[in-house]
């Protein structure tokens, strides 16, 4: 999508852009006050209490909103809608495989949605959480409310973890207003390109009573000797340090340049700006699927409602498709 070209000059500038990474006790104040700015703008997109430093990618952060159920509740069964992402749910199962932690996947119906009968169906007394990505693997509008209803029906302090994409945040209902406890996604959409797999960007938002479980870094603003706004790391939930063995997470640092890259995206497109990318997408999108489905043979695969990618049945195989269309210069399909 757009990013206004001044934020490629000023993140390579030589104050941003350095082959070192302060430790923590150097850490400067431009720093700091810019990882709570990214906080505080993460905080607004996803309609959540509160918002760590970033993590490093979109799904080991969604694995550790699961690490953070689990250690919470001191339950051990997690169920992960099967319309999340595939790659996402690869980092689950992997991070989870060495502990004791059973994690079971809810089939999608028909429609690309996940069914609120169906995670009833599966919750037990030992589960600790539900992972569902809005809009998930095929572009589909998940329900968060239903599906994070049905969660809760017999204990509310099961974790209800919503996977969310930042620019759909500014269209539709955010994580927050859903009833998520904890939202994770990933940073790509705000202004960081495509760069052969990386590096991108993990967001991490939560209520606050999470606040003392979250892994990461969370920047603090506070007042120096001489009362003069002042920032901090308030709170680093990590082996490293004198927490040791009661660290909540071993993940080590944040994404500190694209967290800023981020920042200066959200600063400079504003609340309008991100809200109209999210109308373009949606509004093309939603054209280009009303003139695919007119070509005969061609068709949508689910019949719900999408936001920006959306799932086409070929009458011939989508790799040909694909290569045609990579000929004229079109990506299209993942």
């Amino acid at each position: 999508h757009f990013v206004p070209v001044f934020i490629d000059q000023m993140i390579s500038r030589g104050e941003f852009l350095t082959a070192y990474t302060p430790y923590q006790g150097e850490a400067s104040q431009g720093s700091l006050q810019a990882f709570f700015e990214f906080q505080t703008q993460v905080v607004r997109l996803t309609g959540m209490d509160i918002a760590n430093a970033s993590l490093y990618e979109g799904a080991s952060a969604t694995a550790e909103a699961v690490l953070m159920a689990v250690n919470s509740t001191g339950k051990h069964h997690v169920l992960v809608a099967g319309s999340v992402h595939p790659h996402t749910l690869a980092v689950i199962q992997t991070v989870m495989s060495d502990l004791p932690i059973t994690v079971e996947v809810v089939p999608p119906g028909t429609d690309g949605r996940t069914s609120p009968k169906d995670v009833r169906d599966r919750v037990k007394p030992t589960t600790a959480c539900l992972v569902v990505q809005s809009p998930n693997v095929w572009g589909v509008i998940e329900d968060w409310e239903e599906l994070f209803t049905a969660l809760k029906e017999i204990d509310a302090n099961r974790v209800a973890i919503a996977v969310f994409n930042p620019t759909a945040c500014a269209l539709l209902k955010t994580p927050g207003a859903c009833g998520a406890d904890v939202a994770a996604g990933e940073g790509q959409p705000l202004g960081i390109p495509l760069q052969f797999g990386g590096p991108y960007l993990g967001l991490f938002a939560a209520r606050k009573s999470f606040m003392r479980r979250m892994p990461g870094r969370l920047v603090g603003q506070t007042v120096d000797a001489k009362g003069r706004r002042a920032f901090c790391l308030t709170l680093q939930t990590r082996e490293q340090h004198i927490r040791g063995s009661k660290a909540t997470s071993n993940v080590c640092t944040n994404q500190g340049l694209l967290a800023l890259r981020a920042t200066m995206y959200m600063s400079a497109m504003g609340p309008q700006g991100i809200r109209e990318v999210a109308e373009q997408c949606w509004h093309k999108a939603h054209e280009a699927a009303r003139r695919i489905a007119a070509i005969p043979g061609y068709a949508r695969v689910h019949s719900a409602e999408f936001f920006h990618e959306f799932a086409v049945r070929c009458p011939a195989p989508a790799s040909k498709v694909i290569a045609k269309a990579k000929a004229r210069g079109i990506l299209a399909g993942v």
